[in-house]
């Protein structure tokens, strides 16, 4: 019997994890996230989401993409939007070419400010696993 659903990624954390550099045969890794009110706000995860709809300009292209059901997506916005008091997303229904969705002004600061900080954190691991001896 073949079973249903999404393919599971192969790795479902090579996104997740980010490497400082090898230093003696070791290596840092380490994953961030924004923790809210309601648990977690922003992680690699909800930002790859961001991003896709941004590509995609559609919640169910977007998350097809990243193997998430479109329930899922929806649930991580809604607690995205809750969370930052703001929408990170706007939808239009339907009309000439069928609606779509688009980031908000929040939503790409969401992504810029996510990302400068994972940049900080990197530069953090590389220059702490220099340092690691036994």
């Amino acid at each position: 019997m073949k079973k249903r659903g999404r393919k599971a990624l192969k790795d479902p954390h090579h996104f997740c994890v980010t490497g400082g550099g090898k230093h003696e045969g070791y290596e840092l890794k380490g994953k961030i996230w924004i923790d809210g009110n309601e648990g977690t706000f922003l992680g690699y995860g909800r930002i790859a989401l961001l991003e896709k709809i941004k590509q995609y300009g559609s919640i169910s292209k977007a998350a097809k993409s990243i193997n998430m059901s479109y329930r899922q997506a929806w649930r991580l916005i809604s607690s995205m939007n809750r969370q930052a008091g703001k929408s990170f997303v706007e939808t239009q229904i339907g009309g000439k070419n069928g609606g779509g969705t688009k980031l908000t002004e929040a939503g790409e600061k969401a992504i810029e400010q996510f990302w400068r900080i994972h940049k900080k954190f990197k530069k953090f691991l590389s220059k702490e696993i220099k340092n690691f001896e036994i």
